[in-house]
């Protein structure tokens, strides 16, 4: 009863006229930006940032809450029409919501995103309001090697989500953590891989390469391969944007066990919702009966990402609110905007601050239905833009990449470094080498450095501390047996060409008659 009794002083919070308001205005604001590529929540939460000290701190905070979310939602649509990732976590959603759309399907995986977003956020609301206190003191056990082994496994796994050669996931996986290490050594302060160059002491720009490796590559693969127009109807009508039976049907557990699996990684601190969604596809890949069909158009491939990350995105409060400890860079903003207000975030922070809290809460599942209903109807008009004339579109695509990365940092040098991108994106894609896993080497690199070093330094130099900790064993085991089960097949295929054939050749021999 004391559950019901807090979720509904929430509301009563949450439901105050000028709450409500800032609450719309997050979540509309934040699906715009979602849409359009190269800004992203982390820039636009920044910039609004300044905006909110003249707000209450749940007004201030309910609205950047809601422009992160929204962001989420946002950022599949252009994933699934223009293969062009709005945001991070929308990347994987492109790998088969992309092919939907060109196959002249863009409504239904658009609906679908739509509603399974709103069914994980409702899930991970209730672990938020029923589990945080149990589910903070759980993440306090992870130290440094337990991190560094959920990254390993993390990165293994989005290796053997890529559809062909796990050896070239596992080369981009790599070459993404190389990346990573371009900048100041955040420990020495030493350059590495900058070449004398001011503009790569900060490292590569996230911004930067999401938009080269997926919005300009895409661009130059359609004009380099004079790829057909989606087959998109002139007149599309609501019965064409609605998902079939048989995309529900194959949506159910996807979604659920998307939830379930984006809820649990969301609440442990540096996870976030880029892990969230790679793991879900790769789960959905490995309990498909029909894994070949992923990567050229499975909703499954669609509706289980997106359904992980919005979880991991709501779960991700867990950890920046009970133990101050921010799940990514966008929490990190969140932290320091509450800290501006006054709020330390802590154990203490649902008994010191309810009201906050607890309307927190409930101003999520009241953002969650206000984008439901604003995103319904736009569906019909996102559809729209694949009509638009390529001699339009693409000129269009590129002008809106030009001005989001030289917004960034109002450097020219961004706008080079895009295009070298975008030239690297369009090889990879004729090369079948997906980009996904290089995206998230980059972004885990750092962490998993870092959490590498702080290992070492807690076992004086010895590596076993990454196998005598229970936690931190599971998470490695589990990985290897990703990388097991996916290179099984192609093992035992190797096996019995080379074998079967030197049988054939050196087989036995006739005797004497």
């Amino acid at each position: 009863m004391e559950l019901f009794d807090n979720i509904a002083f929430g509301f009563s919070v949450a439901l105050t006229p000028t709450t409500l308001l800032y609450c719309f205005i997050g979540v509309t604001f934040g699906t715009f930006i979602g849409v359009l590529p190269g800004i992203g929540p982390l820039a636009t939460i920044g910039l609004l940032l300044p905006i909110t000290f003249h707000l209450s701190p749940i007004e201030g905070i309910v609205m950047l809450a809601g422009i992160y979310y929204g962001a989420l939602y946002g950022g599949s649509t252009t994933a699934i029409l223009l293969n062009l990732p709005g945001t991070a976590a929308s990347v994987v959603v492109a790998l088969d919501g992309h092919p939907m759309a060109k196959a002249g399907r863009p409504g239904p995986p658009l609906v679908m995103t739509t509603l399974v977003s709103f069914v994980a956020a409702c899930f991970a609301i209730v672990i938020i309001a029923a589990f945080a206190p149990p589910l903070a003191r759980f993440a306090l056990r992870f130290g440094s090697p337990e991190y560094f082994s959920l990254m390993i496994m993390g990165l293994l796994g989005a290796a053997a989500l890529v559809h062909g050669s796990l050896l070239k996931g596992l080369a981009m996986v790599v070459l993404g953590l190389l990346l990573g290490m371009i900048g100041l050594d955040l420990t020495t302060g030493i350059e590495r891989f900058t070449f004398g160059s001011v503009h790569l002491a900060d490292g590569l720009s996230f911004v930067v390469v999401i938009i080269g490796l997926f919005g300009l590559a895409e661009v130059l693969n359609n004009l380099a391969m004079g790829s057909a127009r989606p087959n998109v109807a002139q007149r599309i009508g609501w019965r064409e944007l609605i998902p079939n039976r048989e995309d529900l049907k194959t949506s159910v557990m996807p979604t659920v066990r998307g939830s379930a699996l984006g809820s649990a990684l969301g609440v442990l601190p540096g996870a976030g919702a880029a892990i969230a969604s790679f793991a879900a596809y790769a789960v959905e890949k490995r309990v498909s009966k029909h894994p070949e069909r992923f990567g050229k158009g499975a909703m499954e491939g669609v509706t289980a990402p997106e359904a992980a990350n919005n979880a991991a995105a709501q779960c991700s409060f867990i950890p920046t609110l009970s133990i101050g400890i921010p799940g990514d860079a966008v929490m990190a903003l969140m932290l320091g905007a509450m800290m501006i207000h006054g709020l330390v975030p802590g154990p203490g922070i649902i008994e010191n601050h309810p009201d906050f809290f607890w309307g927190l809460v409930a101003s999520f599942w009241i953002g969650n239905l206000l984008l439901l209903i604003l995103n319904l109807p736009l569906v019909g008009i996102w559809v729209r833009m694949l009509r638009t004339p390529y001699h339009l579109l693409y000129p269009t695509i590129l002008t809106f990449i030009a001005i989001g990365v030289y917004s960034l940092h109002r450097s020219t040098f961004d706008v080079l470094l895009v295009t070298g991108l975008g030239v690297a994106g369009y090889l990879f894609i004729r090369l079948r080498a997906e980009a996904a896993p290089l995206l998230l080497g980059l972004v885990l690199g750092p962490l998993l450095e870092q959490n590498l070093r702080r290992s070492m330094l807690l076992s004086r130099g010895d590596p076993m501390i990454f196998v005598e900790r229970p936690i931190s064993l599971a998470f490695l085991l589990l990985g290897a047996l990703i990388i097991l089960v996916v290179a099984t097949p192609a093992i035992k295929g190797w096996w019995a060409d080379r074998f079967g054939r030197a049988a054939r050749v050196g087989g036995p021999t006739s005797g004497p008659g």
